[in-house]
């Protein structure tokens, strides 16, 4: 059930591209978006905006088509500039755009041709769910969902505690331990990727407990039981060498949110500058310097976006570190722009709060700066030993 050797369907041309999409995307973000961040926040799931963006084609502009290749520093850029207004729609975005990207390169004609234009409009809606596995390849977890093969497929069983911008219509990959795909004696394992759709038989869909903010997310926890996956939803059997080619992109696009988080930390910091600047001088992490290091990470993740699918353990290596440094460049500038705000940004409705909350979960979700530095270190001693 390998689907590597099938083409690779391309979506529509979108409706904008390069520099007017992020115009398109900047509007938005400054209009709308930033009229409902806090309500989003709090709880209000934005469909709606989300839609808006997928016709936009911020969305989809990493994904192939009639119009060229897809460019993931756009991707990236359009993720930022949502992002600096709303880190919450952001991350929404990044698990709208991966989804995409396990569409695409799934090679199953059942997914890349109506499902995946779907997708790409906005009609369909998905996350990643794919926390879990990337734990799992690190030796932080075990595979929590387990898959038994039967006549046609496979039946899936498990739970997954926190997947994001689901609903009972919507989606997401999903990854499964093979249960006796090793021979006896044998050594390895064998994982099967498919899409999980929420509406499906066998799915479960339950609130996850109150987070400290982002609650817009439509995060949930997923339970399967007896779930049949069919070849239709297959996006990768075995699952292992698909992950090798789009983990860095999965990586690489959270960077949108990190370069946003921290760029809108730092308006914040410029917002008051005329009226404090003669006492926030005496302040470490100061905009002009926070603005050079964040120039110089978008830089550089912008040239490894130039080459999203390279294979190669050097290079993710160094997606690995622009990962790191962009969560902790987050987590500088948010803690700067409550110094540099004072009593204005310790107000509960000041956007400095959520930034603050918004830097947490960048430095959090998978993978985590804690699962970063292992995973480089563990690169490095390879490395070291070869």
């Amino acid at each position: 059930m390998n689907h590597a050797d099938l083409p690779v369907t391309s979506p529509e041309t979108p409706l904008c591209s390069g520099e007017a999409l992020l115009a398109a995307v900047r509007a938005l973000a400054a209009g709308p978006l930033a009229g409902r961040a806090e309500a989003i926040d709090r709880g209000a799931y934005p469909k709606d905006l989300l839609q808006e963006l997928a016709a936009l084609g911020a969305m989809s502009a990493h994904l192939d088509s009639p119009a060229g290749p897809g460019d993931y520093g756009l991707a990236i850029r359009a993720m930022a500039e949502v992002s600096r207004v709303c880190g919450a729609t952001g991350f929404m975005m990044w698990c709208q755009v991966v989804c995409g990207l396990y569409l695409q390169q799934s090679g199953n004609a059942a997914l890349t041709g109506a499902v995946l234009s779907r997708h790409v409009r906005g009609d369909g809606m998905g996350g990643t769910g794919l926390s879990n596995p990337m734990k799992s390849y690190a030796g932080i977890e075990e595979l929590l969902l387990k898959a038994t093969p039967v006549p046609g497929g496979y039946v899936v069983n498990g739970s997954l505690p926190w997947v994001s911008n689901l609903s009972g219509d919507h989606y997401c990959g999903a990854i499964a331990a093979v249960q006796g795909s090793v021979a006896e004696g044998e050594s390895g394992t064998r994982e099967l990727m498919f899409l999980l759709r929420c509406d499906n038989p066998g799915v479960t869909l339950r609130r996850c407990p109150g987070f400290s903010g982002m609650e817009g997310t439509a995060t949930f926890a997923v339970s399967l039981k007896n779930h049949v996956v069919g070849v239709k939803e297959i996006i990768a059997d075995p699952a292992r060498p698909f992950i090798a080619r789009i983990r860095a992109g999965f990586v690489m696009l959270q960077c949108g949110m990190a370069v946003g988080v921290a760029q809108g930390s730092i308006d914040s910091m410029l917002a008051v500058e005329a009226r404090l600047g003669h006492v926030n001088q005496f302040l470490d992490d100061r905009p002009a310097a926070l603005q050079a290091e964040l120039d110089a990470l978008t830089d550089c993740v912008m040239k490894l976006a130039l080459t999203p699918m390279d294979e190669s353990p050097v290079f993710f290596a160094r997606v690995l570190a622009a990962r790191a440094d962009g969560a902790e460049l987050c987590l500088r500038a948010a803690q700067s722009a409550l110094m540099h705000q004072g009593a204005r940004g310790y107000l509960m409705r000041s956007p400095v709060q959520r930034r603050v909350r918004e830097s947490h979960f960048v430095a959090i979700v998978t993978p985590a700066i804690k699962h970063l530095r292992k995973e480089i270190a563990r690169m490095a001693e390879e490395e070291t030993s070869a």
